[in-house]
C-alpha cells in the first residue's frame, strides 16, 4: 500500500483520516502541534494493526521552514510519499470592522498561507518523485463569500481551492499531470473540535466516522473534486454558489 502524510492529524478530521486510511492498510506520517496527542494516536493505531508504520513530527504550519523541513524529513523517513492531505486549519474568525482582526489574521494564515507552504513543499517532492497525490481540504463554504464569523474563514477555503485547482491548470496535458494527481474536498458539516458551536444547530451534522468515510472514498478513488459526504452536499453546491442573495440569506 501507500504511504501518506496528514496534516492536522492530532484531533478532529485528520485524526478519523488517519485510523481509517490506516484500517485500508497504508503507513502514515502524521504531523501537528499537539505532539502527545500524535504518540496516543501513533500507539493507537498500531495497537489495531502492528503492521502499520507511523511516524509523528511537531509542526506548526504557519512556520513556513518548519513545513518544508517536516515534509522532507517524512521523504527521508519512508523515501516516498505517495500522497500528501493538507488539512490542518483553524475555524477562528469575526466580522471584520468589529476588534476581531487577531483573530481573523490567525486563521488566514493558517488556512491560507500555511497551506500554500504545505502545497509547495509537497509539489517539491512529488516533482522529484514525479508521481504523487495531492489531497487538499477546503469547506463547502468556499463555495460563496459567506458573513459575520465566516468571513474570513470561507475566504481561506476558497483561497485553498483555488492553490489546487491551480496546479491542476499547470499539470493538465504534461507527464506530471499523468502521475501527480490533485484532489480537493469540499467537506460539509461534520462533527469535530472545530464546528462544536454548531453541532447542535444544524440537522445537516453528520458523525466525524460518517463524514470521514466520505472523505476518505474519495481520496481512494482519486476524484477531482468531492463535497462530501455527497447528500445533501453536492446538490446543494450550485445553490450556495448561484442562488440570489436573498434566497441565500434565508438559507444561512
Amino acid at each position: 500500500m501507500s504511504t501518506i502524510l496528514i496534516t492536522g492529524a492530532s484531533s478532529g478530521l485528520g485524526a478519523e483520516m488517519a485510523r481509517q486510511l490506516a484500517a485500508r492498510g497504508h503507513d502514515l506520517a502524521l504531523c501537528a502541534r499537539r505532539t502527545d496527542r500524535l504518540d496516543s494516536l501513533r500507539e493507537e493505531i498500531r495497537a489495531a494493526d502492528p503492521r502499520r508504520r507511523v511516524e509523528v513530527r511537531a509542526l506548526d504550519v504557519s512556520d513556513d521552514d518548519q513545513v518544508f523541513e517536516v515534509f522532507r524529513g517524512f521523504r527521508s523517513d519512508f523515501r516516498t510519499i505517495d500522497r500528501i492531505v493538507v488539512n490542518a486549519g483553524l475555524g477562528k474568525g469575526a466580522p471584520l470592522g468589529t476588534g476581531g482582526h487577531a483573530a481573523n489574521r490567525e486563521t488566514a494564515v493558517t488556512n491560507f498561507l500555511g497551506a500554500l507552504a504545505q502545497c509547495d513543499a509537497a509539489m517539491e517532492i512529488f516533482r522529484a518523485q514525479e508521481r504523487g497525490h495531492l489531497v487538499v481540504v477546503s469547506s463547502m463554504s468556499a463555495m460563496r463569500g459567506l458573513p459575520k464569523t465566516m468571513t474570513t474563514y470561507a475566504a481561506t477555503k476558497a483561497g485553498v481551492a483555488h492553490l489546487a485547482e491551480g496546479l491542476r491548470n499547470e499539470l493538465y496535458g504534461t507527464p506530471l499531470g499523468r502521475t501527480v494527481k490533485i484532489t480537493v474536498l469540499y467537506p460539509g458539516y461534520i462533527a469535530s473540535e472545530m464546528n462544536e458551536h454548531v453541532r447542535d444547530r444544524t440537522p445537516l451534522m453528520v458523525s466525524t466516522e460518517k463524514g470521514v468515510r466520505a472523505m476518505v472514498a474519495a481520496i481512494e478513488s482519486e476524484q477531482a473534486d468531492a463535497c462530501v459526504p455527497r447528500l445533501p452536499w453536492a446538490l446543494l453546491a450550485p445553490v450556495m454558489r448561484h442562488a440570489p442573495l436573498p434566497v441565500l440569506k434565508r438559507l444561512l
